[in-house]
């Protein structure tokens, strides 16, 4: 057991001790000063494309959480636009109605220290991992689930067909008259294209 789980379940077995000798006092006390509220100070940041794809590039397009390597979205957005019958996307994420690509391929943002234990919306709090992984993290560290963060990626290595987007809108703009690709191709840097 972990320090700070040792401190806390010591803390709730006085607490308890504490309402059945009936003193509701103390076990305020208990609770005050050995295990209180900490509520978080940030709230939850929605992230503009332009932000997402900072931190994608950042990370070399690599799931940190497991060194995978992910797809920069606008490259998902034209194969579902292209391919729809057999490369479907569902813009409620339905696993059901999308390909398993969205989820396992897609990068996305997450707080390494979750806002609801003091994490920050800070860029130095922010990784990019799969949505899949994402979502099985939700509010854990990466000490409760034996998680690590693996290295940056090195563009070069991977840059998750980034290029190989940009070409393709490029020598095909007819394709930005799809919003979800027009709205990544716009994301881009400037100077990458």
């Amino acid at each position: 057991m972990s320090n700070d789980n040792e401190i806390a379940t010591n803390a709730i077995q006085e607490v308890c001790t504490a309402l059945s000798e009936k003193n509701i006092i103390k076990g305020k006390e208990i609770i005050q000063s050995q295990y209180p509220h900490k509520k978080p100070l940030k709230t939850r940041k929605s992230f503009t494309k332009k932000a997402q794809v900072e931190i994608f590039i950042r990370d070399g397009f690599i799931d940190r959480y497991s060194g995978d390597k992910l797809i920069f979205p606008g490259v998902l957005c034209i194969l579902s636009a292209m391919l729809p019958d057999v490369f479907p996307y569902q813009t409620n994420w339905k696993t059901d109605e999308c390909h398993q690509a969205w989820w396992n391929l897609f990068p996305s943002i997450d707080h390494v220290i979750p806002l609801a234990f003091g994490g920050t919306n800070e860029k130095e709090n922010l990784v990019c991992t799969s949505m899949k992984r994402n979502m099985a993290k939700s509010t854990s560290t990466l000490e409760e689930i034996g998680w690590k963060i693996f290295p940056e990626g090195n563009l070069e290595d991977w840059d998750g067909m980034l290029d190989w987007f940009i070409s393709y809108v490029n020598e095909n703009p007819e394709i930005l008259q799809n919003n979800d690709v027009k709205n990544w191709y716009k994301a881009i840097p400037e100077n990458m294209k």
